[in-house]
């Protein structure tokens, strides 16, 4: 018989301390409309075309392979367009439900891509958008 929830008196302390510090987590995905992340990888190593499952006959020494993400992810599809509209770009991957989109190309093409992205993203539809980063 416990004597009182605060003091506990016959350990009921250490009871309600323990209901009291389990925590339940609910993760939820909330959306931004935002490119979280634009990058340019310049002269990749052709192993990593293999990994990646892109077409190995490339002049490794003028590719470049470009990686973006965005939420919401359906976005990606629309990003997949205006990247070959913009550029010869060559497209490697896009997955319309984690948001993610790779391209190839030269580094001038997968730049002219990324740009022209960012900027119909940003201008047209309203997004929150991150700089070009580059290796």
């Amino acid at each position: 018989m416990n004597l009182c929830r605060i003091c506990g008196g016959m350990g009921g302390m250490m009871d309600w301390l323990d209901e009291k510090s389990k925590q339940r987590i609910v993760q939820e995905l909330v959306p931004g409309k935002q490119i979280t992340l634009a990058h340019i990888i310049a002269s990749p190593a052709p192993v990593l075309y293999e990994k990646l499952g892109l077409a190995p006959s490339i002049d490794y020494a003028r590719a470049a392979i470009g990686i973006l993400t965005v939420s919401p992810a359906e976005t990606a599809i629309i990003m997949a367009d205006v990247a070959m509209k913009a550029a010869a770009i060559d497209l490697g991957f896009v997955d319309r439900f984690s948001g993610s989109l790779i391209i190839s190309g030269t580094v001038s093409e997968v730049e002219a891509s990324e740009q022209a992205i960012l900027e119909y993203v940003k201008n047209k539809l309203g997004y929150t958008v991150c700089t070009i980063t580059r290796t």
